[in-house]
């Protein structure tokens, strides 16, 4: 994957996967690039062979290919990822323009193609005026803080909309929504608990010294033989999901809302309507999934969940410990990271900087391993989703 950084205050970047891209010029050859983006362009070229991260300053006054063979500077992808911020791309023969104030696409031919704009949706680059979103914390229960974000409130008699983010990605995934409707309604979206902003601000199963792990390992948290008092029923489970919405509902917004739900948050969306019908005015699903868990709901099949000594609980037993250290490590690596929004992300004109570094500044967290090991095995919900569905 190559990036291309159009460098100013305000950062334009063109992503191609191809090795041979066309560079346009902002001064000298028509490009349609603001004229203001002079300063350099910065060639970026990522390895995901060697793990390498090169780069070279070239004089924008110019336009043709580039070689990738030559004048290149090394960094390593830590580096990377924080002086380069990666636009992604799967394999479109496009090299995607993102953050331009005219909303261009430029193609290999040098055609500039309009990006399509969502009806309704504010354009700030021309002036129109979006709601501010706030940032939040709300104590659930002790040890137990919830983000959230807020928009509208000053809405005052407008119906309460409430956003529930996807597996692995919190309240910023909604920034477009929140600015759009916070103008006319009041909106919230939070993080679920174990994901996003929501996780634990102290480790819920310290280790000790004497273990003997390494220091890398030792700034896991979660990975102790022995948890904290107010960790010994921890699971985030879909249930303890569904109870945050409630206790959300009832003590911050105080009235029933309108629900909406991606992915993982469509089927808590659903499951938490079902449960709490007086709650919920309506419900609005986003390619919502059909199924969570891989273990038995212990309330459901209490025998079946017998078979499974362990369901997601704190401490993590040794050998799922080993285990989530080494998938963890695969995962959580940048690279990895970018790779998946790729294929998340069909239309590659989004731009995804901000979405990718919330992402890579969870997964930094100490309690990020073990959270995703928790919600990992964690149990079934007591309804499925077609039950769920049907009330």
């Amino acid at each position: 994957m190559e990036i291309l950084s159009y460098s100013s205050v305000s950062c334009c970047d063109v992503v191609n996967l191809r090795w041979n891209l066309v560079v346009k010029s902002s001064s000298l050859n028509g490009s349609k690039l603001p004229a203001f983006r002079k300063s350099r362009v910065l060639c970026a070229n990522f390895d995901s062979t060697s793990g390498v991260v090169s780069c070279c300053h070239i004089n924008q006054s110019f336009s043709k290919k580039l070689n990738h063979r030559g004048g290149f500077r090394s960094l390593n992808s830590h580096e990377k990822f924080k002086q380069v911020d990666p636009i992604l791309s799967s394999g479109s023969s496009d090299g995607y323009v993102i953050g331009v104030e005219e909303d261009e696409n430029i193609s290999e031919t040098g055609e500039s193609e309009t990006k399509v704009l969502i009806p309704g949706v504010p354009n700030e680059s021309n002036g129109e005026i979006s709601a501010p979103i706030s940032s939040c914390f709300w104590e659930w229960k002790p040890k137990f803080n919830v983000h959230y974000e807020k928009a509208g409130s000053e809405n005052l008699g407008s119906p309460p909309v409430l956003f529930l983010p996807g597996f692995g990605v919190g309240s910023f995934h909604y920034e477009k929504q929140m600015k759009d409707l916070g103008r006319d309604f009041r909106v919230w979206a939070i993080d679920f608990l174990g994901q996003g902003m929501s996780l634990p601000l102290e480790d819920p199963a310290p280790r000790t010294r004497e273990e003997g792990m390494s220091d890398r390992n030792n700034l896991l948290w979660g990975f102790g033989d022995e948890s904290e008092p107010w960790a010994s029923e921890l699971v985030y489970s879909i249930d303890l999901w569904q109870d945050q919405v409630r206790y959300f509902i009832e003590e911050v917004i105080g009235e029933p809302v309108y629900i909406a739900g991606n992915s993982l948050g469509g089927f808590v969306a659903l499951y938490f309507a079902a449960c709490n019908p007086h709650l919920v005015k309506g419900v609005t699903l986003l390619n919502a999934t059909p199924f969570w868990g891989f273990l038995p709901n212990p309330i459901r099949s209490p025998r079946l969940a017998k078979i499974f000594p362990w369901a997601g609980t704190f401490p993590l037993p040794a050998n799922v410990r080993k285990l989530v250290e080494f998938v963890w490590q695969k995962i959580s690596d940048p690279r990895s990271i970018a790779q998946i929004l790729e294929q998340v992300y069909a239309d590659h004109s989004t731009n995804v900087d901000k979405v990718f570094s919330c992402i890579v500044e969870t997964a930094e967290h100490p309690a990020a391993a073990a959270s995703f090991a928790s919600i990992m095995f964690a149990p079934q919900g007591q309804l499925s989703f077609k039950e769920a569905l049907s009330r």
